[in-house]
């Protein structure tokens, strides 16, 4: 066969190796990722994002046995954060990495099969490093987005283009990031879910289903109430009712950018996804609830409708995305779903109907919210929201406030972990606080749209990340784990009572599930801001993770980002076994 480095115009170049045999990933496979070991095929390790992994072979007996099996470079001078999770079928491992590149590799000896890239055009304009998140396999294709709004689909055997659909104009502040997601339609057949960056450009947020095969729109939900939805090619339904809780025509550029992707609960038939800030950032522009800004949705696969909302932060005035991760689980009989916030909250919610279950505080000494009532709805503290410039002597710059958490969030993108044997879920937090302040702002296409000035501080000496281990039917933090940088990577747990996380100082780590005890730790050269994965080949247990330090924090992390300044940049895949 033929090691194939293709670029966006299908240049190849050929070297003769070995190559895996390939089966196409069918919609089963996908449902049932979850419970297979031999492969991962989700982003998630399963379509409702739990990242729980039922292999035991590797346990906290033997998990300090651990060493490389081998590893592969990403080359070249794009490095930058390498936030991807892999993928795993039949032997071969696929990959994105910065600057909207792809790669398969052999999952065996760590050769590359074959490299995509994108050629991005000048001028894109992503807001948090040039990161991409993973991509999706089904049928024979790899799917992923690239950072000037396009969506590619490879031959997953070759790495040739067999389709590309653009999602909108990059010019205008869409880009996009986030690995697609794959669900099962009755009408349609597998479907590519997809949401949209941008949130800090003006632009609206929404969430599109396209045909996997061909990646032909189905449908088009908007984020921002007052936009009309669109199925089958046709107008369908309005999100909401125009200026119901938005005013004037701010609704027209309000955000609410779908920038992390979702998951899908199978049981209930819904795609559970959030949305980002409204904007501008600047509150006092938009007084009301901003919806659908700052919530947890769900929505039909088949048609495109939102059969319920949940927002964490109405009227937000801090940018706290509410776009993490919706994770499915049981809770006592109950169909519930948790998702740990920017805001500083861990929420749990009913996910046949999104009644707010519970709610906690999971970083300490939040200030912008007094807590949470009965309806798990904010109770605001107007002294620490920023101030209004128009009431400011000079009218350009509001009284500035302290608040905790930062705008990167007590928790930003890095996925959670939910064990079913522990029943804990495992959320990589971050404590910090930022000054932050309003200014006048006007929207213009392709500027940025913010409003306000921050700095972000740490608020303790010797910490800034914090692995929590969090019992949901409680509220309880169970442990914690305390690292100096902070966190920016996925968490995996497993069957043999693990759970595995990364650092920004380059450690991959083996912690005991129950206790939150370090057992094995392993230095990659680079920080690890992706996510770990497990699988079982040839009837051992291998364990790897893409490793290069990037992502927001040393582009946007103010004070913070001085105290990493010092990690150097990489991009490695590394995969573990313990040897025979």
């Amino acid at each position: 066969m033929r090691k194939l480095i293709l670029t966006a115009s299908a240049l190849a170049l050929s070297v003769a190796i070995a190559q895996p045999s390939l089966a196409d990933v069918t919609i089963d496979d996908i449902v049932n990722d979850a419970t297979t070991t031999s492969d991962v095929v989700t982003n998630g390790l399963g379509t409702q994002g739990q990242r729980f992994s039922p292999l035991d072979k590797v346990n906290t007996e033997n998990v300090g046995k651990l060493v490389p099996a081998w590893t592969m470079s990403l080359g070249g001078e794009k490095m930058r954060g390498q936030e991807t999770q892999p993928l795993v079928k039949d032997g071969v491992m696929y990959i994105t990495g910065s600057y909207s590149r792809a790669w398969a590799i052999d999952a065996t000896t760590g050769e590359e099969i074959w490299q995509y890239d994108a050629r991005l055009p000048e001028g894109i304009l992503p807001c948090c490093d040039v990161i991409n998140r993973g991509g999706a396999l089904i049928g024979d294709k790899f799917i992923f987005g690239t950072l000037d709004a396009k969506l590619v689909a490879l031959d997953a055997k070759t790495g040739k283009v067999v389709w590309k659909q653009k999602i909108d104009d990059y010019k205008k502040g869409y880009s996009f990031s986030a690995a697609p997601l794959i669900v099962p339609s009755e009408k349609h057949g597998p479907l590519l879910v997809t949401g949209v960056s941008g949130g800090e450009f003006g632009i609206i947020g929404r969430v599109e289903a396209r045909k996997a095969d061909t990646g032909e729109m189905v449908w088009s939900r908007p984020t921002v109430e007052g936009h009309m939805g669109m199925l089958n090619g046709k107008p369908s339904t309005m999100t909401g009712k125009k200026n119901e809780s938005w005013p004037g025509d701010l609704w027209k550029t309000g955000g609410a950018a779908t920038w992390l992707g979702g998951t899908y609960d199978h049981e209930t038939k819904s795609i559970l996804i959030g949305t980002g800030n409204p904007a501008p950032w600047n509150s006092h522009m938009r007084p009301g609830d901003n919806k659908w800004s700052c919530s947890r949705l769900a929505i039909d696969p088949e048609t495109g409708e939102i059969k319920w909302g949940f927002q964490t932060t109405p009227n937000d005035g801090w940018d706290y995305d509410g776009v993490n991760e919706v994770v499915s689980f049981d809770l006592n009989g109950t169909k519930a779903a948790a998702t740990a916030d920017r805001n500083g909250f861990f929420y749990v919610l009913n996910r046949e109907n999104g009644k707010f279950i519970r709610g906690v505080p999971f970083v300490e000494k939040i200030t912008w919210a007094k807590g949470l009532d009965d309806n798990g709805r904010p109770i605001y503290d107007p002294a620490n929201r920023p101030g209004d410039p128009t009431k400011s002597k000079d009218g350009k710059k509001g009284s500035s406030v302290f608040t905790v958490p930062s705008f990167l969030g007590g928790k930003n993108w890095m996925p959670i972990s939910y064990s079913p044997e522990t029943k804990l879920f495992y959320v990589p937090s971050n404590e910090w606080g930022m000054d932050l302040w309003n200014e006048p702002v006007t929207y213009k296409a392709g500027a940025a749209y913010l409003g306000a000035g921050f700095t972000i501080k740490p608020i303790f000496d010797d910490h800034i990340g914090a692995l929590k281990a969090i019992d949901p039917a409680t509220g309880k933090i169970v442990w914690t784990m305390k690292n100096n940088a902070p966190l920016w990577g996925g968490v995996l747990s497993t069957g043999g009572g693990l759970v595995f996380t990364g650092t920004p100082e380059g450690y991959l780590m083996a912690l005991d599930a129950k206790t939150g005890k370090e057992l094995w730790k392993f230095n990659t050269g680079s920080g690890i801001v992706g996510s770990p994965i497990t699988w079982e080949q040839d009837g051992e247990q291998m364990v790897s993770v893409v490793s290069g330090w990037g992502g927001a924090v040393p582009l946007w992390g103010g004070e913070v980002a001085k105290t990493v300044a010092h990690l150097n940049q990489g991009g490695m895949v590394w995969t573990f076994r313990i040897p025979k």
